[in-house]
């Protein structure tokens, strides 16, 4: 029987508790013999991310036990932190440990084997950290990423492509770890060796810009002493972002470049005396050149599309494609949702994999005719994914979705366009009050949440999200936008953001947000907005510069633009404002116009505030400027700090906490009275 009740006030049984212990995703998958592995959250086990491994008879067991912690902290947002061989005598995983930053080496079929270290510890700053592990078992060493810091400053640091010997000679020996390149860009990739030996390609690039503005994809030989000769820029620039390259298996470099305003794929052949590849590409396709400089080999486009084949390079060793031995490439792509296909350069078609999932991670491993990655969607978590590329079939082999309570229970999105300012789109994905056992009454709306997502430069996957159902579930409604300035439709609607965050993105949130009022979606009394780091900055100032909504929850933000952009953030988006919002020796006076902490006598509704103490990307002292601020305006608000957590909150009963802390203060704003929630204390 359905019931009538208030939305907002519906019995659900996805609490705090369900919602929290299914959050995060698998990733960094890859194959080790014809075993598939791949890193997987723990939020009950302290956060800390386990190494799972799929045995041939489909046995899924963790690699290391706890307390391991298989993360990095390069560029802090981290990135691959493992890589595997397949020895005589069984596995040989290299992998980097969160708690001191060291590699280590581990043999986990050895009766009575420890993992070794690899590294040794540095004191200064933040230390010695290793990324995009590669093993050269021929050479005995591991390549990889080092994030070196020389002082104290957040900023003191130097990247390089470096060669850790397998012998552990470098455990207590700094000097025992053979750099391989020369540090002329500030932010590297590890270095992908071709087929032959011969040669490697890295991508790099410098402050001020990111890796989404403008990168360079370097190639250079490999002498027999291992080191590096004859480096040369084949392509990318101050305007063009390459996003990942690998060598396909016939010698030739695949890369994803955005050159055509979408990160397409190209190939080109980079060895000794080539030029370009033969002629244009199949028919219709056009072949471009790397950029101004004679000598730069022309490129030729796969599959020239008005889509996206990779995206933003938020972590090291994100893979977008793969290049298979048969000539094909295993491609990640589409607009706003994506899906896997396979594509063959010498027709341009792509076939997709059939299956329900809208959304594919960014990591992909191929081993002969299989083909792995991590795929979710609206009905179903993300999971690890096979496909036989001989036969088409796709099957989930890890991390299986389990439904947690009966599906009847979860969100059913809807895919939205805006009209905004000026009449441009805007793409969001509606989750309107569901719930099979309630309804609510007729001459009522129900509340809703806007969701503002973090980077910006990100977006928000249509996938499903417990959190969002633990909303939805009791008769809130969830209002994703991927407002200007998202990624996964192309340069020109990411550019949108530029010099303009604060502006097109609050203006983008506040235009949907009134959409669902005037189209009678939606309560127009009763709108929140809430968001976490670079969401928590549009949270913040769509609280100080728009009167739609009634409260908001603002989760680890950037809130004082001044103190950010000097030192209080990490080295990778030190130098992110000048695009966002400016140079700040040219535009201070925008720095403070737009900051949630300098405008804080306009922040009228009442707010939730949830930091991580831990965080050293948007550090509490922000948070704590911005309360100094609001301090004797009798605005309710409450401010919840939590110890042991950094950007991201990764234990379960922070998460629990923070979830019942939010959904109490709609509770209190909206009038409502869900049950089995105790009262968050505001303070005025």
């Amino acid at each position: 029987m359905v019931r009538t009740e208030p939305y907002g006030e519906w019995a659900s049984p996805i609490d705090a508790a369900l919602a929290a212990s299914h959050d995060g995703r698998p990733e960094w998958v890859g194959f080790v013999g014809d075993e598939v592995w791949w890193t997987e959250p723990r939020p009950a086990e302290a956060g800390r991310r386990a190494l799972l491994r799929r045995r041939s008879d489909g046995r899924e067991e963790s690699v290391l036990a706890l307390p391991w912690n298989v993360r990095t902290r390069v560029i802090e947002y981290g990135g691959r932190p493992w890589a595997a061989v397949q020895r005589a005598t069984g596995p040989l995983v290299v992998f980097s440990d969160f708690a001191d930053q060291r590699l280590y080496a581990y043999e986990p079929d050895r009766p009575g084997a420890q993992p070794v270290p690899l590294t040794p510890v540095s004191t200064v700053g933040g230390g010695l950290r290793w990324a995009e592990p590669q093993i050269l078992a021929e050479r005995g060493e591991v390549w990889c990423v080092l994030e070196e810091f020389t002082g104290e400053g957040p900023q003191e640091v130097r990247r390089v492509a470096a060669a850790v010997p397998l012998d552990g000679s470098a455990a207590h020996d700094r000097a025992a770890v053979r750099e391989l390149s020369d540090g002329r860009h500030r932010f590297i990739t590890t270095p992908r060796v071709a087929p032959d030996g011969g040669q490697v390609a890295w991508i790099g690039w410098d402050h001020p810009r990111m890796p989404w503005d403008g990168t360079e994809l370097t190639v250079a030989d490999i002498a027999p002493d291992g080191t590096f000769t004859g480096a040369r820029v084949v392509a990318g620039g101050l305007e063009e972002s390459i996003a990942q390259a690998e060598w396909a298996h016939d010698g030739t470099l695949v890369f994803a470049s955005d050159r055509s305003g979408w990160w397409n794929l190209y190939r080109c052949r980079v060895g000794a005396g080539a030029g370009a590849l033969a002629g244009a590409g199949p028919e219709g396709t056009p072949a471009v050149g790397g950029g101004p400089e004679a000598s730069r080999p022309l490129a030729v486009a796969l599959c020239p599309r008005e889509e996206e084949f990779a995206g933003p390079l938020w972590k090291l060793g994100q893979q977008w494609f793969v290049p298979l031995e048969n000539g094909t490439v295993a491609v990640v792509h589409g607009v706003g949702a994506t899906a896997l296909g396979i594509l063959d350069p010498e027709t341009t078609d792509v076939v997709d994999v059939a299956g329900p999932w809208t959304e594919w991670s960014p990591t992909l491993a191929a081993h002969g005719s299989r083909v792995v990655g991590i795929a979710a969607s609206p009905r179903s978590a993300a999971e690890v994914v096979e496909l036989d590329i001989r036969t088409g079939r796709a099957r989930v082999i890890g991390a299986a979705h389990d439904d947690p309570v009966d599906p009847v229970y979860y969100p059913e999105p809807q895919i939205r366009t805006f009209s905004g300012p000026l009449g441009r789109d805007i793409h969001a994905h509606i989750y309107p009050p569901h719930n099979p056992g309630h309804r609510g009454p007729d001459d009522t709306l129900p509340p809703y949440v806007v969701w503002a997502h973090g980077g910006p430069t990100g977006h928000a996957p249509l996938v499903l999200d417990l959190e969002i159902a633990y909303f939805t579930s009791r008769g809130i409604g969830v209002a994703e936008v991927n407002y200007g300035g998202s990624t996964g439709y192309g340069r020109a609607y990411r550019e949108r953001l530029r010099e303009q965050w604060g502006v097109v993105d609050v203006e983008d949130c506040a235009a949907v947000a009134r959409a669902l009022a005037e189209e009678g979606t939606a309560d127009p009394a009763r709108l929140a907005i809430r968001g976490g780091s670079a969401g928590g900055w549009t949270t913040a100032a769509s609280l100080a510069t728009t009167d739609v909504y009634a409260c908001g929850t603002i989760i680890y933000p950037v809130l004082d633009l001044e103190g950010w952009a000097t030192d209080e953030t990490h080295d990778f988006e030190s130098h992110y404002l000048e695009s966002l919002v400016g140079p700040f020796a040219e535009v201070p006076g925008r720095y403070a116009e737009r900051s949630p902490t300098s405008q804080a006598e306009h922040v009228t509704a009442p707010f939730l505030l949830l930091q991580g103490l831990d965080d050293v990307i948007c550090p509490p002292s922000q948070a704590e400027r911005f309360l100094t601020r609001m301090a004797g305006r009798r605005i309710p608000h409450a401010y919840i700090a939590f110890e042991g957590e950094g950007h991201g909150f990764r234990r379960a009963d922070t998460m629990i906490r923070a979830l019942e802390a939010e959904l109490s203060l709609y509770a209190q704003v909206f009038g409502l009275r869900p049950p089995g929630i105790d009262t968050l204390e505001l303070s005025k």
